[in-house]
């Protein structure tokens, strides 16, 4: 993390950390304009001159911007500040999905409410025809009164077979990735993301049943000593 608490961008003030991946990283921050604490997606400085990231990033607020449902963090604005790419977003109260299951499996009680606001949610998602491409319980916020909430669209993709009335309503990425490209969490994509083909909501769909497999069990569905082994089970097993 590169920002340390007390550092201003604007009207933002960083508080604290949240957590940080190959997309940007993540700061609880104060918006001294509203009074109120946000979600700060900032980019790296060392990816500032990388146009795919920025592009990526770019494509990540107009995928948000496209989707409003309560299961789907809310982007509140995107904005650029002293050179630095921004994404505020709401601030999610509680723990990520991977955090609740530290303790082990959940409970058919407790695990049938999350998996059905997951589904609802990524519903949302594919019908407006976007792909989240990473999907993982580390990216399923769960709020401290019991709502979930799919975070991080970084990886999202408008889906191949989305019709024209969609594309103009969620432009949020081309139609496709290069051919042959890995985007994603071994362990959770499909068989199709894992071999660099291109994909649909089908995709989400399987890591989805991942996620749901995590939850009854305790024990993740494809996990193998290395990397390559996990990549061999997913596609082949």
């Amino acid at each position: 993390m590169t920002l340390s608490s007390g550092t201003r961008l604007g009207p933002y003030e960083i508080l604290a950390p949240l957590g940080a991946g190959g997309m940007g990283e993540v700061y609880r921050a104060r918006d001294t304009k509203l009074g109120r604490e946000v979600a700060l997606k900032v980019l790296p400085e060392e990816l500032f001159s990388d146009k795919e990231h920025v592009s990526r990033f770019e494509r990540e607020a107009k995928t948000l911007a496209a989707l409003n449902h309560p299961g789907i963090a809310i982007m509140h604005s995107f904005e650029e500040i002293s050179g630095r790419h921004l994404l505020v977003m709401e601030l999610v109260e509680g723990e990520t999905l991977r955090q609740r299951l530290l303790a082990g499996p959940l409970p058919v009680k407790r695990l049938l409410p999350i998996a059905a606001q997951i589904a609802d949610a990524l519903a949302k998602a594919h019908g407006a025809g976007i792909v989240h491409r990473d999907l993982k319980p580390d990216n399923v916020m769960i709020s401290t009164d019991g709502f979930v909430k799919i975070v991080d669209f970084g990886l999202a993709k408008l889906a191949p077979d989305a019709s024209d009335a969609l594309s103009r309503a969620a432009t949020s990425a081309p139609p496709q990735t290069r051919p042959g490209v890995v985007l994603g969490t071994v362990g959770y994509m499909s068989p199709e993301q894992a071999s660099g083909r291109d994909v649909d909501a089908r995709s989400d769909q399987f890591s989805f049943g991942s996620i749901l497999y995590e939850m009854a069990t305790g024990k993740r569905a494809f996990s193998r000593a290395t990397t390559p082994e996990t990549l061999t089970a997913i596609i082949r097993e």
